[in-house]
């Protein structure tokens, strides 16, 4: 990860309107599946990360590159005058494999690729260290604690370091061997294992941040050698693991080798003209196909930071609210050096051009994002980011994110997650299916929606990234809703809870609802279904016979219907007609007969059953099929 984001031409949002913008919603359309994949972290509070049920963590980072399993040692590179660390139990990889899995959290392990990994070193000071004064006595900068080891740099020039002071050679069997340990304590990834391995990390930076073992430049034939032989090593230790890369750093590692730079050079002409990430996808698919078709990379993944200022002006937090639309948008021109100022890229849309390169160099792949954070969350701006981030992910199909430098769990940005996770403090979720969602300005009133697959209900989310109330009419198509919209609502107004606000009106798919400034909403429309009664239609004391109708409580027809209750005796059912129905214990499921299933809307159906015992009316629960 680089050190430091650039800083962006600045524009100053527009003022918010007073006036509603409407916003719509269609069930029936551009409906898929929101992976659970997206509400992951590389680390963060434990407490927090079980609170918001976290799905994934990411062991990587610039550590991960030289981390030598054998001896638990990794070597910290530019970040921290290239010092090999003895990692602790906790900070090993068997000890965060082994927390998150135990925590039901799917881990992501980098295996090394850069060809070096870190040799046995002391686990105090003086640590082994890539330019060590007894070798260059001459450096630009020591370390405070350990004076031994310097910067690598003499008059802002690189020194060229000797590898073996800290490391030794490593290429892909060492990977294999390291897949092997941890199937070995941790059983294959289809066992419960270690389900992804992740090609590295940052390749293209290697130069930089693992200098002192390798300075010169990556070329596209050196990465793409060195992911297919590892590809290969992960899965022939672990056929049930996932391969994940090559996860590049940002705009011109998307695009450019280290030898091109950040645009189209010698490297990329010699590779058919295509930038770093399409020849990348195409090296590993037609791998694939000279390896009988067995898939070598099952997620296509890159880092995204928005190149801006870390800042909370005004004009900083319009900034990055209006930067987020470079996920997606493919009208948005970059207002970094990514565009016009610099580079003069085109609009990046960065989800749906990962997508499109997919489905034309390796078609089956899916996307991941594995480090990204737009700042600010310790901050509301930070926070109104991250839902409108998370709403993305979901609507655009990305499959995997791991946010890096995770927020505090008092922080505002904690609270988008929980907004998507655990908005009513009972572990309620955002909906699991995403459904087509528009606003009349994606800039101002943000809006995603999802159904969820456990109870149907709807789940709006709305984003006001104004200053202002607005009070906005929303219109819902496809779907019947039983009650009023309970409303849950993060503001400035409280910064330290989600806040319950009272029930909306919810009639003829409208709702109306005032969003205030800078906050984030979230609207749960409870689906319609159907309801049965019961009916006793004789009673003797030992037994008793029974009807139960079943309505259709929506607008529109249902194709089938599923009747259930708890008996509260020893009541068991000797005969039943008009149904399936099947006992176990005191739990009774009354399914329909197939020809009785369809109902018209507000129609009824009945079935009927014979039963030991007296005739106590059940609570019973009917669900559509």
């Amino acid at each position: 990860m680089l050190a430091a984001l650039l800083t962006a031409q600045v524009i100053a949002a527009p003022p918010a309107s007073a006036a509603g913008l409407s916003l719509s919603v269609g069930v029936s359309a551009a409906r898929h599946p929101i992976s659970p994949g997206i509400y992951g972290l590389n680390g963060g509070d434990p407490a927090f990360n079980a609170e918001i049920g976290q799905t994934v963590a990411r062991w990587g980072g610039n550590a991960s590159s030289r981390y030598n399993f054998k001896n638990h040692t990794y070597n910290t590179g530019s970040d921290w005058y290239f010092e090999n660390i003895v990692a602790d139990q906790e900070h090993s990889v068997e000890g965060m494999v082994g927390s998150n899995l135990g925590r039901g959290i799917k881990p992501v392990v980098t295996v090394p690729l850069s060809g070096w990994v870190a040799k046995d070193s002391p686990s105090s000071h003086p640590f082994a260290c890539g330019f060590p004064a007894t070798r260059f006595p001459q450096q630009d900068s020591f370390d405070q604690w350990d004076p031994h080891c310097g910067n690598g740099k003499l008059n802002q020039e690189n020194l060229t370091g000797v590898p073996t002071d800290t490391s030794v050679p490593a290429d892909a069997a060492f990977d294999g061997e390291m897949v092997s340990h941890l199937v070995d304590q941790f059983g294959t990834a289809a066992q419960g294992g270690v389900p992804i391995y992740e090609l590295d990390n940052e390749p293209v930076l290697w130069s930089s941040t693992h200098r002192d073992v390798h300075p010169d430049p990556v070329s596209d034939d050196e990465l793409g050698g060195k992911g297919t032989a590892a590809a290969a090593a992960i899965k022939a230790a672990d056929p049930s693991a996932a391969v994940l890369g090559p996860s590049g750093w940002g705009y011109c590692e998307w695009v450019a080798s280290g030898v091109d730079g950040c645009g189209p050079g010698a490297d990329s002409a010699a590779h058919g003209g295509l930038n770093l990430s399409q020849w990348y996808l195409k090296n590993m698919k037609d791998y694939s196909d000279a390896h009988g078709g067995k898939r070598f990379l099952d997620y296509f993944d890159q880092h995204f930071y928005p190149q801006i200022s870390g800042d909370k002006t005004p004009e900083a937090n319009a900034l990055r609210l209006r930067s987020i639309r470079s996920l997606w948008d493919p009208t948005y021109v970059e207002e970094s050096w990514i565009g016009p100022s610099g580079v003069n890229a085109p609009p990046l849309q960065f989800i749906r051009t990962m997508k499109s390169w997919v489905d034309r160099y390796y078609p089956g792949t899916k996307t991941a994002i594995t480090e990204y954070n737009w700042g600010a969350l310790d901050d509301i701006n930070g926070a109104l980011a991250e839902a409108d981030i998370l709403g993305v992910f979901g609507r655009e199909g990305l499959d995997l994110a791991t946010m890096w430098g995770e927020p505090k769990p008092t922080d505002p940005g904690a609270y988008a997650f929980r907004m998507y996770r655990n908005y009513d403090g009972a572990g309620s979720r955002f909906g699991d299916v995403s459904v087509s969602a528009t606003a009349a300005d994606q800039g101002q009133l943000a809006v995603y929606a999802a159904q969820r697959s456990s109870d149907q209900a709807l789940t709006v989310m709305v984003v006001n990234k104004t200053g202002g109330d607005l009070t906005s009419p929303l219109s819902v198509a496809g779907f019947d809703n039983a009650a009023a919209a309970q409303r849950f609502t993060y503001s400035p107004a409280n910064l330290g809870a989600i806040v319950r606000g009272d029930d909306l009106p919810a009639s003829n798919g409208h709702v109306d609802a005032t969003y205030p400034a800078n906050s984030i909403t979230l609207l749960v429309l409870p689906a319609a279904g159907c309801s049965a009664s019961l009916s006793v239609n004789g009673d003797w004391g030992t037994g008793h016979v029974a009807t139960v109708t079943v309505t259709n409580d929506r607008r529109t027809a249902i194709t089938g219907w599923r009747v259930s209750w708890t008996w509260p005796g020893d009541q068991r059912i000797t005969n039943s007609w008009n149904t399936t129905l099947k006992q176990n214990a005191a739990s009774v499921v009354a399914s329909d007969a197939g020809w009785n299933g369809p109902i018209g809307a507000g129609g009824s159906t009945t079935f009927g059953f014979q039963a030991t015992g007296t005739a106590p009316p059940p609570k019973l629960t009917c669900t559509p099929a």
